[in-house]
């Protein structure tokens, strides 16, 4: 039943307190309406006795105590979903940006989602590839897989999750393309940001499977808070209700933190490390948490968040507590993009904790879990023998050594190094890397399978 109150007690930035209200829930959606008839959606954020607070998701400038009424709709924020969101854009709330007019279904759905019960999920398995060789190589994604990239500022992020959206793609167990679909998160962006975005999607031809959810930089903070539940609620449809393999990728993360931060302040809560919430980590787990796989279901949700390290510190708060929920990272490195390199993913900080249960014989190739390891052990030596030569110099190194710089340096220029619309296949990323390997002595090589080495290394 909807419950409308006149009097407003007091107005502080985005927060509203109303007293003498009584049968309110917690989450419960309002609606407040201004003389001028404009409508702006909010939230309960607090009770207390017969005192609410109202968080709205807007500007509340033209509201004031004597003009405005606000209603009380009696349910959560919930949005109207069906297979006709695909290649559709809307905004933080979840309403239509794109002049295609409105999406109806049957039933709507809570964008707090639906909590999954841990019996209920499947291990994950199968990989996804992305055509990216670091990450398909050395950090494979994994079908229903929450794996992050940590980047900075003016890191190549947007590009490389542009690249992700136009070549994943995901196949059975029979060797067939699986029906795939991707909903993008964009929180906190400039319009050039999101300019890029769409019109990348729509010249590789992608756009028709892909679903956008926009909070622009200048749009409400509040909205930044939405923005990823409306995303994830719409993944969580698409891949339990229509079966569909669903890959979320959602930037900035960092947007979304600072502004659960100024949320925070203004209602006054005690701070934690850095002035975030002490909430930080359960708030960010209960959305990345939503990714993942169900029995019974045929789809699922791959997650990867995207976030901007402040001052490129991976023990900021952020980083730090996403690193804690998720299963593994990739790394952008500066130093890398210095060099132009493309992407400029850091391979040792870097992991996907569930990839040794999705490659290898009967996913990859029986050679590639053996593969990864090698390289990741040659680049670490690299790292080594790079430090040893400024301080010996080159010329006083052993021939093994300078073995170690070329391969490091051919390794960041034709593995780590690759073309914005440069797609390579798995098998093209193993030749590569058995190309590499052949650089280095065969005694080197210990950590490969002998009959491995012997089917698949050519020596040049």
């Amino acid at each position: 039943m909807r419950k409308e109150y006149l009097l407003l007690d007091r107005i502080e930035g985005p927060l509203i307190e109303l007293s003498d209200v009584d049968e309110v829930g917690y989450g419960e959606v309002v609606e407040v309406k201004t003389s001028g008839n404009e409508k702006k959606l909010g939230k309960v954020v607090k009770i207390e006795g017969n005192k609410v607070i109202v968080q709205v998701f807007g500007d509340t400038s033209g509201i004031s105590i004597e003009n405005s009424t606000v209603n009380f709709k009696g349910e959560p924020l919930e949005l109207p979903l069906s297979r006709d969101i695909l290649g559709r854009t809307f905004n933080g709330l979840g309403r239509p940006i794109d002049g295609g007019g409105n999406i109806y279904s049957k039933k709507k759905y809570n964008v707090n989602g639906r909590p999954i019960n841990p019996v209920a999920r499947r291990y994950p398995r199968n990989y996804i590839q992305t055509g990216i060789s670091s990450i398909d190589g050395l950090m494979t994604l994994i079908r229903g897989q929450k794996l992050p990239v940590f980047s900075g500022n003016g890191l190549p992020h947007n590009e490389l999750a542009a690249q992700i959206v136009r070549q994943a793609k995901l196949q059975s167990e029979d060797g067939k393309e699986e029906e795939f679909a991707i909903i993008f998160a964009a929180i906190g962006v400039k319009h050039d940001e999101a300019n890029f975005f769409r019109e990348s999607f729509s010249k590789s031809q992608v756009l028709e499977r892909v679903v956008m959810y926009i909070n622009y930089a200048d749009d409400p903070i509040m909205e930044r808070i939405i923005v990823p539940r409306c995303a994830l609620t719409a993944a969580e449809y698409l891949a339990f209700e229509e079966e569909i393999n669903v890959l979320v990728i959602m930037t900035d993360m960092t947007s979304y933190g600072e502004a659960l931060r100024e949320i925070s302040s203004l209602r006054e809560e005690v701070p934690s490390r850095r002035g975030y919430p002490g909430y930080l980590y359960s708030d960010l787990a209960s959305l990345y948490e939503r990714a993942g796989m169900l029995k019974g279901s045929k789809g699922s949700i791959t997650l990867i968040p995207i976030l901007t390290m402040p001052n490129d510190d991976i023990t900021h708060p952020i980083p730090d507590l996403t690193g804690y929920i998720t299963e593994g990272q990739i790394v952008l490195s500066r130093e890398l993009y210095q060099k132009d390199i493309y992407p400029p993913i850091n391979v040792l900080p870097s992991l996907s904790r569930l990839m040794k249960d999705g490659i290898g014989k009967g996913y990859t190739r029986e050679d590639h879990p053996d593969l990864a390891n090698q390289l990741f052990s040659s680049y670490s030596k690299v790292q080594e023998v790079r430090s040893l030569s400024q301080i010996i110099g080159e010329d006083d190194l052993t021939e093994r050594d300078r073995k170690y710089l070329q391969f490091g340096k051919e390794f960041e220029e034709k593995f780590v190094k690759q073309g914005f619309n440069e797609n390579r296949d798995i098998s093209e990323t193993f030749d590569i890397s058995w190309g590499l390997l052949s650089i280095l002595p065969v005694e080197e090589l210990d950590r490969i399978d002998p009959s491995l080495i012997d089917k698949y290394l050519k020596i040049r």
